[in-house]
């Protein structure tokens, strides 16, 4: 079992930067893949990126190359999300989320935290 609490969501102009983290509980974490979603008023929740358990691979949406950065640190069981130049387009609520690496099944989620992008 993977537990997942996110933090760091805001309010921030356009061209602005937020860091989220999000806090893992369980012992499975460090073998886990890690990744974060989003998912905006009336939309449908969509895949922002994810990294694997030993951080090598990452795996960005395209609209969030090069802005958005994914990390982890598997001492400390938390995952980050550094995005920088945020677009009013980028709000939404976040999500963390983790799967087995043997498996495409995101079978843990966090409870979401609220990204605002003013413009």
């Amino acid at each position: 079992q993977v537990q997942l609490v996110e933090s760091g969501g805001g309010l921030v102009q356009a061209g602005g930067s937020l860091r989220l983290s999000c806090a893992a509980s369980g012992r499975t974490f460090s073998s886990a893949v890690m990744g974060w979603f989003r998912q905006a008023p009336e939309k449908e929740r969509e895949f922002v990126v994810s990294i694997t358990w030993n951080g090598v691979g990452t795996y960005y949406l395209d609209s969030v190359k090069g802005r958005f950065t994914i990390s982890r640190d598997n001492a400390k069981n938390t995952v980050y999300l550094q995005m920088n130049s945020l677009k009013p387009e980028d709000t939404a609520v976040y999500y963390c989320a983790a799967r087995p690496n043997y498996s495409s099944s995101w079978n843990y989620w966090g409870q979401g935290t609220q990204v605002t992008v003013s413009s």
